[in-house]
């Protein structure tokens, strides 16, 4: 990344690639339509943080035996100020790579690179989102969870973006903002001065989402590395072209990840159960079987494999608690 005195901030990344053109106003409409708009957001991503973060505040909601009032309120509060805030750290994710995204044809097709959106839209639209979803998150919500929301996306933007281009350590800084939601629902939910967070049960849910971020963001980078190292991501399958730093990366992780995702269960005890044990480790199971595969044939077939079986572990082990906070252990008590 390059800044000179013939660079505005909006065109960040754009010199790192020669023949990609800056965007200007003229080229795209004042107000995008609103498709543009979605994908500014990423919705993929948006989702996966709303489900993530409505487990944290499940969990936190009964360990608490539902003790804040007017929690049907804060609940609400809390999923659409987290959807604002993440869009908005989307949205301004997406000005910082507009050279980057523009080099790589997987993300070619983007409002930003394609032209169809201003950067100086860009900029106002993702700070606007991120200011209202942190405000309604802190009257709404939790003002502990407004921090946790506005610390996701700083590191998201300062540590994560910034690094992207200069060390492969990008995916592990990546992984702490990607692994926070569940503590904005756990805050939102429990109260208090400190939000729980003095306590050690919603970490435990916030190490289980940073270990599977790792092997599951590898399988990516791997499929991918071609327009990766185009792009200039510094991932570390760019930098390991044999792929056997990558794949044991991923085996370690995709093991770490089996007794990391038991600790909730420990942490929480009469409000986990023996169902969630079972199904975590059958989940990280099929996931570490599908990392060994890649380490023995490291094809972007046994990284598909592996994308897949991280796609499917997080919402059945997440959907499970949850279940099992309500259902089983219940039952069971």
């Amino acid at each position: 990344m390059r800044i000179n005195s013939q660079n505005s901030l909006f065109e960040i990344g754009v010199s790192r690639h020669p023949r990609v053109t800056p965007i200007s106003t003229a080229q795209a409409p004042a107000i995008p339509v609103r498709a543009d708009l979605i994908d500014l957001a990423k919705p993929g991503i948006v989702k996966m943080v709303a489900i993530t973060t409505g487990v944290g505040f499940a969990l936190g909601g009964v360990a608490t035996a539902w003790s804040r009032e007017n929690l049907l309120f804060i609940g609400l509060a809390c999923m659409v100020g987290t959807v604002l805030a993440a869009a908005g750290a989307n949205v301004l994710n997406q000005v910082m790579e507009i050279g980057r995204d523009a080099a790589m044809p997987r993300t070619a097709s983007r409002p930003l690179p394609a032209g169809r959106v201003t950067p100086a839209f860009a900029w106002f639209f993702g700070i606007a989102l991120t200011m209202l979803g942190c405000a309604v998150l802190a009257i709404g919500a939790h003002p502990v969870a407004a921090l946790v929301a506005l610390s996701t996306t700083i590191i998201y933007l300062a540590g994560y973006t910034l690094l992207k281009p200069v060390s492969p350590v990008s995916t592990l800084v990546g992984s702490v903002p990607g692994a926070l939601p569940p503590l904005i629902g756990w805050a939102a939910a429990w109260g208090g001065t400190s939000g729980g967070l003095d306590r050690f049960a919603p970490w435990t849910l916030f190490l289980l989402m940073f270990v599977w971020q790792i092997p599951h963001v590898l399988a990516i980078a791997w499929r991918y590395r071609d327009q990766y190292s185009q792009g200039g991501h510094l991932v570390l399958p760019v930098v390991d072209p044999t792929g056997v730093k990558t794949s044991w990366a991923v085996l370690a992780w995709s093991l770490t990840l089996i007794p990391v995702s038991l600790l909730p269960v420990r942490a929480m005890p009469g409000v986990l159960s023996a169902a969630t044990l079972f199904v975590a480790t059958v989940a990280g199971l099929a996931m570490l079987y599908s990392a060994v595969q890649f380490v023995i044939g490291r094809t972007d077939k046994d990284a598909r494999s592996l994308f897949i079986a991280s796609i499917m572990y997080l919402p059945v082990v997440m959907l499970t608690m949850v279940f099992d906070a309500f259902v089983i252990a219940r039952w069971l008590a």
